[in-house]
């Protein structure tokens, strides 16, 4: 949105506004349109700031950032700002349409099981809902889905209509998975088209959000591995981007790294790496061990041309937490892995906001009618 300054010292005022950048995006909100309305009268100016990612925890800092600005322009003596949040619809992998429940798809993926992928998931969904988005979470592993156990949910969903499913809601988050449709100790032995055919109806079949509310972000959590069952499903599903979580262990880099490729090949932007259980702290003496290397993931990160979006530790509670069916953002949100969760899903936020919009939906239609024959 363009401001129209109506006075000399509304005009200083958005000039100083120009030199405030979102710590997160790289972009001031005047450039980026996010500023919405601008005033000052009688030495008062009133900003309103409309992001385009959940940052509710961000609102405090970012006002003395803009009250920091303003109040070092000559006339104005206090100030006040409002803080909104519009998550828009960005841009799928082409031939795709966006899911008509959620306006954006996040995979969360590993090359490798083992690293934490699912119980990083599950934090980064509680962690974006906590920041005030709408969020979903879909366990995409067929054959070993484990988010019911972590998000404490059993029972087999409601289906209003006998062919959609209601999907089940804890912490605020609303979850689908294949676990609560299937005995929990029954294998799912199924071949490949079937568990993507699975996978499709799980995502499509699923009332995610509300009928006027759909989703900000529906979180989904892929099996690890970058096998032909992978390929299907990210090209089946409308994903906005993906993140890739990767311990610093060589032969788990090895893996994530075809994760990387894999996404390539799909067209899905990569937001970044995950660095998972990057150091051990022991809670008897305070030394710190590396126990599976160092700086794994930032190599990743380089190899691939993106960030790596933050490290986490190897930390007994996390796994503890996620087995209880407490997890950590939720059950212990003042700890030092809840906050990384947070700074992380806060990233991929701010990094979805940037990319694309969706304008499928404004497109005006085409009809072609074919030429009489002539008489």
């Amino acid at each position: 949105m363009s401001i129209a300054p109506t006075s000399p010292l509304e005009s200083s005022a958005l000039e100083a506004l120009k030199a405030v950048v979102d710590p997160l995006t790289g972009v001031d909100w005047v450039s980026g349109r996010q500023l919405q309305a601008l005033s000052v009268q009688d030495g008062l100016a009133q900003v309103r700031i409309k992001l385009g990612y959940p940052a509710a925890s961000r609102w405090s800092a970012y006002t003395q950032l803009v009250t920091q600005a303003l109040m070092a322009v000559p006339g104005i003596r206090a100030v006040e700002t409002q803080w909104e949040t519009q998550v828009q619809t960005h841009a799928v992998s082409r031939g795709q349409a966006p899911l008509p429940g959620a306006r954006n798809l996040i995979a969360v993926a590993s090359g490798k099981g083992g690293v934490g992928k699912s119980t990083t998931a599950i934090n980064l969904a509680l962690a974006l809902a906590g920041e005030g988005a709408r969020v979903g979470l879909l366990d995409a592993d067929i054959y070993g889905p484990s988010q019911p156990l972590m998000m404490g949910l059993s029972g087999k969903p409601d289906s209003p209509d006998g062919k959609t499913i209601t999907p089940p809601e804890n912490f605020g988050v609303q979850m689908m998975s294949m676990g609560l449709l299937v005995e929990e100790e029954k294998a799912t032995i199924w071949r490949g088209p079937m568990a993507s055919q699975a996978f499709d109806q799980l995502l499509r079949l699923t009332n995610w959000g509300e009928p006027d509310a759909p989703l900000d972000y529906l979180v989904v959590d892929l099996p690890p591995g970058t096998g032909d069952i992978h390929l299907s499903i990210s090209q089946r599903a409308p994903l906005t981007a993906a993140v890739i979580v990767t311990t610093p262990q060589d032969i788990a880099l090895l893996d994530a790294r075809k994760g990387l490729r894999m996404f390539e090949k799909v067209s899905t932007p990569v937001l970044g790496v995950i660095e998972n259980m990057a150091v051990y702290h022991c809670p008897q003496c305070g030394h710190e061990a590396h126990i599976f290397g160092e700086h794994g993931g930032q190599r990743l990160a380089d190899d691939g041309h993106v960030t790596l979006l933050g490290s986490l530790p190897l930390d007994l509670k996390i796994r503890e937490q996620a087995d209880s069916g407490q997890p950590t953002v939720a059950s212990d949100p003042d700890s030092r892995a809840a906050q990384l969760y947070r700074d992380i899903a806060l990233q991929i936020a701010a990094k979805v906001s940037l990319l694309p919009r969706d304008y499928s939906s404004k497109m005006p239609g085409v009809t072609v009618v074919s030429p009489s024959a002539p008489t």
